[in-house]
């Protein structure tokens, strides 16, 4: 199996060239596209051997974007690829993942695309961290989507269009539903795929995820709202409920009753709960989380109504 590899990137530093170091040089060709960087990304990668696209940033820009010009490259260069290897640029691929994620897609051809285990660089450098490698860490077997760092079977990611450049964030399970919805599957393994630095280390940052991911969730939600295949309503309609209707109705029913404002002891008594699972952090970051979702969607529901640009949420 012919495999190239798609790096995206925006002043990643000494993280882009462990990214490059760890793919290059292994007989596969390698792109890597940079999103305006100003850190010297662009000649590292190109000093170690990449193929460099520059994205003209005149242009909306979404990691979607950067992805399926990416794609297009290695493929304008190396036709008759049979896989292509996303990755972005603050993660360093295993050492054995590809050789086993080739073999298996080309053991299963009704297989569009294949993830393995992401894990964090230091999950014991903040409790943000800890809770991102968590979150990767999910079973073997057939699953709805996978996340940006994946292999996917060419011919499958060009029958579905690739990625929605639209989509300012969730373009990854979006083009997943979509995979599925052609009779393609969707597959993870247990094998080490990548390591990934989220070098996350304030609350402010971790908000901001959750608000991206409130986006995202509203963004891919509605546009397969109606479809058999589609995938994060659940997530859309707990975010609204824990983050905005409960409150709302409980400060409005407070404003009437001042008793009932002890209804608000809902949230820490959700944080106890959840904290029974894997501890109190994790129950304090997971309902505050809900806010800032909600937020997100929100922001998702007032740009999409008034029609204007969709802006790129960063927590970095």
């Amino acid at each position: 199996m012919k495999t190239g590899l798609v790096i995206i990137g925006r002043n990643e530093g000494q993280r882009l060239v462990a990214c490059l170091t760890s793919v290059v040089g292994q007989g596969r060709p390698v792109v890597y596209v940079d999103s305006g960087s100003s850190d010297g990304s662009v000649e590292a990668a190109r000093r170690l051997g990449a193929e460099v696209v520059a994205l003209d940033m005149a242009r909306p820009f979404t990691a979607a974007r950067a992805r399926n010009e990416g794609f297009a490259r290695l493929n304008q260069l190396h036709p008759g690829l049979d896989a292509v290897q996303f990755i972005d640029g603050d993660c360093v691929m295993d050492a054995g993942w590809l050789p086993v994620a080739e073999r298996f897609l080309a053991e299963h051809p009704d297989v569009a695309a294949l993830a393995g285990r992401l894990r964090e660089r230091h999950p014991e450098a903040s409790v943000y961290n800890a809770m991102a490698d968590l979150e990767w860490s999910s079973p073997e077997g057939e699953t709805q989507a996978v996340g940006g760092v994946a292999l996917m079977r060419v011919a499958s990611f060009m029958a579905c269009g690739g990625f929605d450049e639209a989509l300012i964030a969730g373009e990854e399970p979006e083009l997943c539903v979509r995979l599925r919805a052609h009779g393609w599957r969707i597959w993870r393994l247990a094998n080490g795929m990548a390591t990934h630095d989220m070098a996350m280390t304030r609350f402010s940052q971790w908000l901001r995820r959750s608000r991206r991911a409130g986006f995202a969730f509203a963004a891919v939600a509605v546009k397969h709202w109606s479809s058999p295949q589609a995938i994060w309503k659940r997530e859309v309609l707990r975010a609204l409920f824990w983050g905005l209707a409960l409150p709302l109705a409980i400060l409005a029913l407070g404003c009437i009753w001042p008793v009932l404002f002890a209804l608000l002891l809902v949230y820490p008594l959700q944080v106890a709960r959840l904290a029974l699972r894997r501890g109190w952090a994790y129950g304090f970051l997971i309902t505050t989380a809900k806010f800032a979702e909600a937020a997100g969607i929100l922001s998702y529901a007032f740009q999409h109504i008034g029609g204007g640009k969709h802006q790129i949420i960063e927590h970095k």
